[in-house]
């Protein structure tokens, strides 16, 4: 407001800020730190990223340079030559092992034993979990945490050789079936019995080291939300089956969609170590053919055909389960 000469008041506008040719439309931002150059981050940060060059080492060995060798599924392999193959055959080892009756009993195997596995040990871990939950004596559920991750710290041998010992004739099983006016089983003579030996030992060894992930996602659930449901009249049912499932659900899909990923590869050292040519028809799986084809029978070819084809399926079954999860549920590796 300014007043003239004559008394009366004029109101003056404000200036707009003069803007110079070229000058930006907006002052740039000060709080923005400068980008920095994938060699400057590496000049300052070398220390931790040198911690990466042991796993990408192993990975580049052991993992990608593997890759390479597929190449033999098409060649044929002659000990003492080139580890590439000496001339190309083609597909004639894929046609090979599709018209290999044992190959599709071992597959079909495969097939049943990984989906007892699944189906039977996959939510194990989550009841079990969900029942130390709601335990209050921190004592007692210290104690059942302790006893159900031991068998996962031993060997397999030491897990095979206790299941033989437990199954033998005048075993521990045997002696409490023969008190009871029963007769001994031959259990490893029988093909009938050796999915459900290996399932019970697959179940005892890896049920409670498996709650593990699920107990620590458990302690990510807001306490606010189980007092908004009992306030609402939720009971303990109610508040696992709204709120504790719902919460577990992301670690649920992600050890799920692992799990399926791994469909093929049935237990090997356990299999390999139970198994005996008797039972052969319910207890060869694919990966421990590919044991007596390419090592013991030094079919090397032949059986890296067979090991490409278990490598796609598993890669089409946890691309299909990532890529359903995802659309599904929300919830993905990627």
């Amino acid at each position: 407001m300014v007043s003239d000469t004559a008394g009366a008041t004029s109101v003056v506008e404000p200036r707009a800020p003069q803007r110079w040719p070229g000058a930006r439309s907006r002052p740039p931002r000060l709080d923005r730190p400068p980008r920095r150059t994938w060699r400057q981050a590496l000049a300052r940060d070398w220390r931790l990223y040198s911690f990466l060059v042991l796993p990408l080492v192993f990975f580049a060995v052991f993992r990608y340079l593997p890759i390479l060798g597929n190449v033999v599924a098409f060649r044929r392999f002659r000990p003492g030559s080139s580890i590439f193959g000496d001339e190309w055959v083609g597909l004639y080892y894929v046609r090979m092992f599709i018209q290999d009756p044992a190959f599709w009993s071992a597959f079909w195997n495969t097939v049943v034993l990984g989906g007892l596995t699944l189906v039977v040990v996959f939510p194990l871990p989550v009841v079990l979990a969900l029942m130390l939950n709601e335990l209050r004596s921190r004592r007692f559920k210290r104690a059942v945490q302790t006893i159900s991750y031991l068998p996962h710290f031993m060997s397999v041998v030491i897990v095979a050789g206790m299941v033989f010992q437990l199954t033998a004739a005048k075993g521990t099983v045997n002696q409490v079936i023969t008190s009871l006016g029963g007769t001994a089983v031959a259990f490893f003579q029988d093909p009938d019995w050796f999915r459900p030996i290996y399932l019970t030992s697959e179940v005892w060894q890896t049920v409670g080291w498996g709650t593990i992930l699920y107990l620590a996602a458990l302690t990510t659930i807001d306490e606010q939300l189980y007092e908004a449901a009992r306030i609402d009249g939720a009971n303990r049912w109610r508040q696992t089956w709204h709120i504790t499932l719902p919460g577990i659900r992301p670690t649920m899909i992600v050890l799920l969609i692992l799990n399926i990923g791994s469909f093929m590869a049935v237990g090997f050292e356990k299999v390999l170590l139970l198994q005996n040519p008797v039972i052969y028809s319910t207890a060869d799986v694919i990966s421990t053919y590919l044991y007596r084809v390419g090592i013991v029978s030094n079919s090397v070819s032949y059986a890296t055909a067979i090991g490409l084809f278990e490598a796609l399926i598993g890669l089409t079954l946890i691309l299909s389960a990532n890529a359903i999860s995802k659309r599904t549920v929300g919830a993905s590796l990627w």
